[in-house]
């Protein structure tokens, strides 16, 4: 899978867990940050956590949701566990 093709799944996963504006997020970027830019919550950051477990078939391990600030964080973190 392509860093892409992670990034699009991801924009989606996000936007599903936020019913303010989900169009919000086709515009961001990999430098976006889940809680200042985005609003996230923590409760938000675990339904994103368990949403991408699921998607990708990863596990989330010895991690938790301070430890990703920006999607790139994510993206890489999810590239990581796929190699």
């Amino acid at each position: 899978m392509t860093r892409s093709e992670i990034t699009e799944k991801l924009k989606y996963i996000l936007s599903s867990a936020d019913d303010r504006d989900p169009e919000r997020y086709s515009n961001v970027t990999e430098e976006t940050r889940l809680m200042e830019d985005l609003g996230m919550s923590s409760v938000g950051m675990l339904y994103i956590v368990i949403a991408i477990e699921e998607e990708f078939g990863i596990r989330f391990d010895n991690v938790g949701a301070s430890d990703f600030k920006t999607l790139r964080d994510v993206l890489d973190y999810i590239e990581a566990k796929l190699s």
